[in-house]
């Protein structure tokens, strides 16, 4: 028969082992944990390119856990719950599920570990490099 103390010692290795590995999940959940910050912008007309490159250096996504944060100009940052819905080569589409309970998708292009883009649609995109 194990000892109380035994199995109380096993108890804490096991739960100081576990802390130390990342969540159960998907695994681009690792390559997008971090801060990214806005960098500038891509497929915006000439009229637009100067306020959307402002616009994007103000913004930032911090992904922590299954956790995603949005800071974007003029706003309160946001944050909600994410999952992966679909990954496919360098493209990510997460399902983000906010305060109130609804949820919204954002895709996101995975350069590298240190460069992504925001694809907002219509050849328009965010460039973000992590800090």
């Amino acid at each position: 028969m194990k000892s109380l103390a035994g199995v109380a010692l096993w108890t804490v290795i096991a739960a100081g082992i576990s802390s130390g590995l990342p969540a159960c999940g998907h695994p681009v959940q690792g390559k997008l944990e971090g801060r990214w910050l806005g960098e500038g912008v891509e497929g915006f007309g000439e009229e637009h390119i100067a306020a959307a490159t402002g616009w994007s250096k103000g913004t930032s996504f911090e992904f922590s856990g299954s956790t995603m944060t949005v800071a974007i100009p003029a706003e309160e940052p946001r944050s909600g719950s994410y999952r992966v819905a679909r990954a496919h080569q360098s493209d990510v589409y997460l399902s983000v599920v906010g305060e109130g309970g609804s949820a919204d998708k954002v895709h996101f292009r995975l350069d590298d570990k240190h460069v992504m883009r925001w694809m907002l649609g219509n050849g328009r995109s965010i460039l973000l490099r992590r800090q």
